[in-house]
């Protein structure tokens, strides 16, 4: 029999669909999960109970003429194990964790189509703040510390090098730092963890390397 893993820490995460372009990029998604068990801690994912901004066509990019739940769609990514976002209580958990696609810039927020002067779901901002109030780490991945900026403001964050998202991040009273593939940035006195992802032209395992890293960051300030 195998030896018995003993969970000491556990982290939320939230997703935003399912899928890159119209909900949470998947890759960094399972990267992010199997990190957490890698690192000897757990999660749970949460995601809103809101509509999809849009369902898109992943082979031809084009809008379908239907509609999707993002809680649901998120369900995916979880195997079911999921709750309402609105339910996360920060006291319960020792950090929350965002991966990115466009449903963070879509559905979490309006980054996508508003830039600096988007707006977040009211659960996500709650949840944001809760987790930096009560002095507990916050990690987010490629597209999602455009949401973190958004919130908190003066934190120091990266996307990667893109200097139109970099532009936005800076109007929205945050501070920017570049990076490559599988880096990372730490701003420590805000407990803030970012990594760029997808917003560089990433292979699979690079995504793997970089969630890695943030997720053992997270946890060595929990």
């Amino acid at each position: 029999m195998g030896k018995e893993v003993v969970m000491s820490k556990k982290i939320a995460v939230i997703l935003s669909g399912c899928g890159n372009k119209d909900g949470a990029e998947i890759h960094e998604s399972v990267m992010t999960l199997w990190a957490l068990h890698k690192h000897g801690a757990d999660y749970q994912c949460f995601a809103p109970d809101i509509e999809q901004h849009h369902v898109l066509n992943f082979i031809t990019n084009q809008e379908m003429d239907e509609k999707r739940n993002v809680l649901v769609e998120s369900a995916r990514i979880a195997r079911g194990d999921i709750k309402d976002l609105k339910d996360y209580n920060a006291a319960d958990y020792d950090g929350l964790v965002m991966p990115g696609g466009l449903g963070a810039a879509k559905n979490l927020s309006t980054f996508a189509f508003d830039g600096p002067h988007c707006s977040v779901n009211e659960d996500v901002e709650k949840a944001i703040r809760d987790t930096a109030a009560k002095g507990k780490p916050i990690g987010a991945l490629c597209i999602a510390p455009a949401i973190v900026a958004r919130i908190l403001g003066d934190v120091t964050v990266t996307i990667g090098s893109d200097p139109g998202t970099e532009a936005a991040i800076v109007k929205m009273g945050a501070s920017h730092e570049q990076t490559t593939h599988c880096e990372i940035f730490i701003d420590e006195q805000h407990k803030i963890v970012t990594t760029p992802c997808y917003m560089l032209d990433a292979r699979v395992d690079q995504i793997g390397e970089g969630a890695d890293k943030l997720v053992k960051a997270v946890l060595d300030m929990s």
